[in-house]
């Protein structure tokens, strides 16, 4: 089928050459002309042909980038045509950018990709949202898109259903790094363990806790053994504190993927202020040393 996408960065160039090697016809717009092939949405929308519904995939940061793109799209398309928001957008985003698409007779999909740059060879998850006729126009491309087997998911009819499930999907990826990350600084930290790298790559086949994220993280560890090169900072998308936060307004105990957020605001921080009211506690109630600049090789363990 033929396709509009816009965005060809990482993610969306990747998938305008899979979607190409399965024969399909991508016309790509980026506001970098080196990556497009249309030089504006409407030169890009004008070259889809006019003898069926206009699709058009829009891969651009969530947000104010994903509204003004879809806001464009909706005066340049018309009846019966469809936009798919594949980008990381919060799923209280998309009823809005559904019912402003309606109002031109324009359908709308959210979908949350997952695959990384990884996902070229490999294929993408795809969790969507969205009526079944919509969805329905956009198949094939989810059938070129997803991995030989499994993949991809029509999580509901109501527009959200796909980034919410994407956005679950992230904060559970939050917490499964996180605890790959606590029992490699304790392996390094002891001296009982000699080879820290060799112990993470002998869990990657017959144990409970192999997946593609432990390949991973032994990958940069054949590469890196102590991180030396590595700051601890660690950013985050945005999607781990939607998850909390919907959490939050469900009422779901959610301790871990919370945790694993906050350990992430943590690595942000060169001297804790949390941790300077804790000493000064411990201080007052104990007589516990309290230290003015950063102690070599840590603090000492100690029982409150």
């Amino acid at each position: 089928m033929h396709i509009g996408l816009v965005g060809l960065g990482k993610m969306g160039g990747n998938m305008r050459t899979r979607l190409r090697n399965d024969g399909h016809t991508v016309v790509g717009y980026d506001r970098d002309p080196d990556l497009a092939d249309a030089d504006s949405l409407a030169a890009m929308v004008a070259a889809l042909p006019d003898d069926g519904p206009k699709v058009v995939w829009v891969m651009v940061p969530a947000g104010g980038p994903t509204a003004a793109t879809i806001a464009e799209l909706a005066d340049l398309l018309g009846e019966g045509d469809l936009v798919v928001d594949g980008g990381n957008s919060k799923y209280t985003d998309d009823q809005e950018h559904a019912d402003m698409l309606a109002e031109h007779g324009i359908g709308f999909v959210d979908c949350g990709v997952s695959g990384g740059v990884w996902g070229l060879e490999n294929g993408y998850a795809l969790m969507c949202g969205g009526s079944l006729d919509d969805v329905a126009k956009v198949q094939p491309v989810f059938d070129s898109l997803k991995p030989a087997e499994g993949g991809f998911v029509h999580a509901g009819t109501k527009v959200g259903a796909g980034h919410f499930s994407k956005m679950v999907h992230n904060g559970i990826e939050y917490a499964v790094m996180q605890s790959y990350a606590e029992g490699w600084e304790l392996l390094e930290a002891v001296d009982l363990v000699d080879n820290v790298t060799d112990v993470f790559d002998s869990w990657r086949d017959g144990t409970v806790i192999r997946s593609w994220l432990l390949d991973l993280l032994v990958a940069a560890l054949r590469e890196d053994t102590h991180l030396d090169g590595l700051r601890g900072y660690a950013d985050d998308s945005g999607e781990g504190r939607w998850t909390v936060q919907a959490a939050i307004d469900h009422a779901v105990p959610m301790h871990v993927i919370a945790a694993s957020l906050f350990a992430r605001f943590t690595s942000r921080q060169d001297d804790s202020p949390a941790m300077k009211a804790i000493a000064a506690m411990r201080n007052q109630f104990g007589g516990h040393a309290v230290h003015t600049s950063p102690p070599p090789g840590g603090d000492a363990a100690s029982q409150d």
